[in-house]
């Protein structure tokens, strides 16, 4: 295995596994900006092609029989990798390749985002392929960063509009997918309370529920612990999922714990949205280099 980065002329690395976006809004484009913006020297395995723009995805295409896995493969035994993530993995035959990929060359620090449905509504993960996701990824997940409906998808339990502190559906989520072997679950887009985000928040600071984004973290024998940021107007944006999550895995690959990873993406993926490019007529993407003067 390649020489850990921890050495003096090593960076920090990162890989993302993840579908190509032609836009370059999300998918493993927004992952290598992102990357690239926290220092992080930036690796990627495509595991699916599309053509998309930011009005939609007007078609995908999948590399052939046994090409990620050689991606995988060319990658970590030459470059390797401090901290990975997953985006887009489409089908069952793609995931048993990630899998088969991370078995052979494991990685701690990996961002689970289970991405199913594009901004747009275009469907990015096959139906038939959940419980491919469930059972071979999942349970290698040092993270994993659903929204509201990817938690009910891959929970079965059906998230209701309460607040958390008394919103037993979104806790059966979470402790459902911690279950499957995710080490960590944040939830992301809940809405919470003010007396436990105020708890959770950094001292000083204030929150007005209808005024913000929370996402809420979970971990085994813990509280839960949300992340709020103000809600930014405007049109509505693409790519952020695919930002956060390549945030918080080049947090990790920096040496960061998982909370200062998360406060960090959290943060930059707010710039990126409140200092968002007017490019295209549909969905707008982020601007990725918004936080590159100001590392932790």
């Amino acid at each position: 295995h390649p020489a850990d980065s921890s050495q003096a002329s090593l960076p920090p690395r990162a890989i993302t596994i993840a579908g190509s976006d032609s836009g370059g809004g999300a998918g493993l484009q927004a992952d290598l900006k992102t990357f690239a913006a926290f220092g992080v020297y930036g690796s990627s395995v495509v595991t699916a092609l599309t053509a998309q723009n930011t009005q939609g995805v007007a078609g995908i295409d999948l590399p052939g029989e046994g090409f990620v896995f050689a991606q995988f493969e060319a990658v970590m035994t030459d470059i390797g990798a401090d901290a990975g993530k997953t985006g887009m993995l489409f089908d069952a035959r793609i995931i048993e390749e990630v899998a088969r990929g991370l078995e052979r060359w494991p990685i701690d620090k990996l961002v689970v985002d289970p991405v199913m449905i594009a901004t747009s509504g275009d469907t990015l993960l096959r139906p038939d392929a959940t419980d491919a996701l469930r059972q071979r990824i999942i349970p290698r997940a040092f993270l994993l960063t659903p929204n509201l409906p990817e938690a009910e998808a891959l929970s079965g339990v059906k998230i209701t509009d309460d607040s958390i502190t008394d919103n037993s559906s979104m806790r059966a989520a979470a402790e459902a997918m911690l279950e499957m072997g995710a080490r960590a679950v944040l939830i992301k887009g809940g809405h919470v309370a003010g007396d436990l985000a105020e708890s959770s928040l950094e001292k000083g600071s204030s929150l007005d529920t209808s005024e913000t984004s929370d996402d809420i973290l979970y971990e085994p024998g813990a509280e839960p612990r949300v992340f709020s940021a103000r809600r930014i107007g405007g049109r509505p944006k693409h790519g952020t999922g695919c930002t956060l999550s390549a945030a918080i895995a080049a947090m990790l690959a920096r040496g960061a714990t998982l909370t200062d990873a998360v406060h960090a993406a959290k943060q930059y993926v707010t710039r990126g949205i409140e200092a968002a490019p007017d490019i295209g007529s549909g969905a707008q993407p982020l601007d990725h280099g918004a936080r590159a003067h100001d590392l932790p």
